[in-house]
């Protein structure tokens, strides 16, 4: 049938010739064409059924990753949503990042923070300095994002066979499972449809940005100071948002992504605590002859109430601290700001509605030498540290590299990190 299509289409004998007058010439032509268009419809229709017949047999993996989440809005008009959490979360996460963060460091500090429990029942916040900023890193939040999710689907895969966990991972995917049968809906994002009956279902919060011009589009402080860093402008930005989700969280933690790493789960220290209270921490510090205790400003936590109420606290004080040395208008440091406001009256706290704890527990420095000796001396468990957080030494250099290497040294973990 073939053969006599391309004859057709495509006569041998070229000297043939029929003695027709011209109108049925005109009209053997146009048969001829229609003739060769119905043959190439039928042949084109023939080769695709038979295409589509095929037995389809491709290699199944053993795992495959669920379809990273669209950009949405996160927030009335406002914000990125990066990845979309299972159900409503009780805790909120919000972590700043200033422009000169390396971005090894904040992929080494999503990757330790998705490893940890804290997300499994906490939404993440970044908040960054500017668009350009967030541009910058939102590809490594993909990144990782889908990186977790294969880490988490592949460790339950592997648990519910007789592969059990491998005793070199740190991750565990049991953390992450619910057994909650009715699942309000997440915050952030456009609603969708989801079965509300499963009985055992995974639990895991969102993951979005903003940029400060969104939440402090004003650039209040401007007014004060020639030069507002992240480290500033951040409180004027915490109003905005722990206002617009008031009644959606009980706890808040505020983290700064260039010198804290989240190992576990630090806000399980005030799930017992009354809502205005606020925890900070404080460091010993020698000025000279005199030793002082000074806050840390790279962590705070607290009940939703106490965080908001301190956030509007603080940028009164940078306001009052810029008015006082408007000679020197970038001298305002945050960590004095609130070491300030600790010292202050109990009274003025209590008039707040805040209760003000300080505590004197130090948050552990993690060095590049601490973290080799303790993968040295761990020889049945990769854990750096029992403690729920740590801070980046001063000599990190190599810091990166030496957590990698640990994470990678799980042949199971190895495999869903491309740059292990």
């Amino acid at each position: 049938m073939t053969r006599a299509m391309l004859l057709v289409l495509f006569p041998q004998d070229n000297k043939a010739k029929f003695n027709f007058p011209s109108p049925s010439k005109s009209l053997v032509s146009k048969a001829q064409s229609t003739i060769s268009i119905c043959l190439l419809l039928f042949f084109t229709t023939l080769l695709l059924f038979t295409l589509s017949t095929l037995p389809n047999t491709p290699h199944t993996p053993l795992f495959r990753p669920p379809k990273p989440t669209p950009h949405h809005l996160a927030l009335q008009r406002m914000g990125t949503l990066h990845r979309r959490g299972t159900k409503s979360m009780s805790d909120l996460l919000i972590c700043h990042v200033p422009d000169e963060t390396p971005l090894q460091d904040f992929r080494i500090f999503l990757r330790l923070l998705h490893r940890s429990s804290l997300t499994s029942s906490s939404d993440v916040v970044f908040l960054f300095p500017s668009p350009s900023s967030s541009i910058k890193f939102t590809h490594i939040i993909l990144q990782e994002n889908t990186a977790f999710s294969s880490l988490l689907h592949l460790h339950a895969h592997l648990n519910s066979t007789r592969w059990r966990q491998h005793p070199k991972s740190t991750f565990d995917p049991n953390r992450f499972i619910s057994k909650t049968t009715q699942q309000q809906q997440p915050l952030w994002g456009p609603k969708t449809r989801t079965n509300s009956n499963r009985s055992h279902s995974l639990s895991y919060g969102s993951v979005l940005s903003f940029d400060a011009s969104e939440l402090d589009p004003e650039n209040s402080l401007s007014s004060f100071l020639d030069k507002v860093p992240l480290t500033l402008r951040r409180w004027a930005c915490y109003p905005m948002l722990l206002g617009r989700v008031r009644r959606n969280f009980k706890h808040v933690m505020l983290a700064d992504v260039r010198s804290l790493l989240i190992l576990k789960d630090p806000l399980a220290r005030v799930r017992n605590r009354s809502p205005d209270s606020v925890i900070l921490f404080t460091k010993t510090e020698k000025h000279g002859k005199r030793t002082q205790r000074a806050v840390v400003s790279s962590v705070i936590m607290g009940g939703a109430r106490g965080v908001r109420r301190l956030s509007g606290t603080v940028v009164v004080e940078i306001v009052r601290a810029a008015t006082q040395h408007r000679k020197k208008k970038n001298s305002v440091s945050e960590s004095a700001v609130l070491s300030q406001l600790v010292g202050g009256s109990e009274f003025v706290w209590k008039n707040k509605n805040v209760n003000l704890i300080a505590s004197s527990e130090s948050i552990p420095e993690l060095t590049s030498a601490s973290a080799s000796a303790s993968v040295s001396a761990a020889s049945s468990t990769t854990s750096f540290s029992d403690s729920a957080m740590v801070q980046r030494g001063v000599s990190n250099h190599d810091l990166n590299y030496v957590i990698m290497r640990q994470i990678c040294s799980s042949v199971v973990d190895s495999s869903v990190y491309s740059d292990c």
